[in-house]
Formats: C-alpha cells, sequence, structure tokens
C-alpha cells in the first residue's frame, strides 16, 4: 500500500510541538482529508488553509476543495523539480 511518504523530492522537516495533538485538534473532516493526502502534510499547514478558508465564510466543502487544489500545485511542484 502506498502511503503519503511515498517518493516525492518535497522537503521533509522535523517539526516543533506535539503534531499528533494538533493533529487531534483538528475537526472530523480535515484528519479525514489528512489521512488520505497524498503527500505528507503537517497539521499546522492544514489548519492555516482552513482558517483562511473559514475567515473568508468558506464551508466545509469549500475547505476541503481548496486543500486539493494546494495539493495538486505542490504536487506540480515536486515534478517540475530536477531530482
Amino acid at each position: 500500500m502506498k502511503t503519503n511518504l511515498g517518493a516525492t523530492r518535497v522537503r521533509r522537516r522535523r517539526r516543533a510541538g506535539d503534531p499528533m495533538g494538533e493533529y487531534d485538534r483538528l475537526p472530523a473532516f480535515l484528519r479525514q482529508w489528512l489521512s488520505r493526502a497524498a503527500l505528507p502534510w503537517s497539521p499546522a499547514s492544514c489548519r492555516r488553509i482552513w482558517r483562511a478558508a473559514e475567515a473568508e465564510g468558506a464551508s466545509a466543502a469549500d475547505v476541503l476543495a481548496r486543500l486539493d487544489r494546494a495539493e495538486r500545485r505542490a504536487m506540480r511542484k515536486d515534478r517540475q523539480e530536477p531530482v
């Protein structure tokens, strides 16, 4: 089974704090999205996108669409960088 930690050139960074605690504090729909994400997203990145969308009055479906677009952009960038 391929996971979100598969072959990617996206730089991995060590995180300060408690990433699992941050994950647990996310709403269920964001935790589900993170569990299915193609790239290794941090809970903080996901929360930042969610809060920005929420401030604009976006629904949960809009937030998920925004996360999908951000992931597609990151994947396109990953494919364009030289190995």
